[in-house]
């Protein structure tokens, strides 16, 4: 095991966007689906997504809040393997406009026509407890 901080596994990390979010769902099997940072990138230990009140992870997430991520960063010009970060963690649904405010970005326009305003959109803040990664032949395990 390799010793990396929080800070510098973020680094490593902020050209990753998408991640695959898993949730359990109605019949207990483990659903998975991409989600989007949308460039808000800058690791911490919380995650942030947006999306709709009628999607599957909404209702999966107020039955039961574990969920994981699971990023992979891309392959290196001399074939050097990627990055792999897998978080346990909580997820949050926040619906206070004010704190979707904070972690809106133009992008999102795209998909949600009136910003934090559009009917029924819903803010997904996951809290990582931990974080284990691998990269080559290192890898790490942070706990929060």
């Amino acid at each position: 095991m390799t010793n990396r901080t929080l800070k510098d596994l973020a680094k490593a990390m902020a050209s990753i966007d998408f991640a695959m979010l898993q949730t359990y769902s109605a019949n207990g099997e483990i659903a998975g689906r991409p989600m989007s940072n949308n460039g808000d990138v800058q690791y911490d230990g919380d995650s942030w997504f947006f999306g709709f009140e009628a999607t599957h992870f909404v209702s999966e997430i107020e039955a039961n809040p574990v969920v994981a991520l699971s990023f992979t960063g891309a392959k290196s010009l001399l074939g050097k393997p990627p990055l792999f970060v897998a978080v346990e963690g909580r997820g949050e649904l926040i619906r206070d406009k004010a704190l979707m405010q904070e972690h809106w970005h133009k992008e999102l326009d795209r998909w949600f026509e009136h910003g934090v305003e559009t009917p029924g959109i819903v803010m997904l803040k996951v809290h990582a407890h931990r974080i284990t990664w691998w990269e080559g032949m290192e890898e790490g395990e942070i706990t929060l």
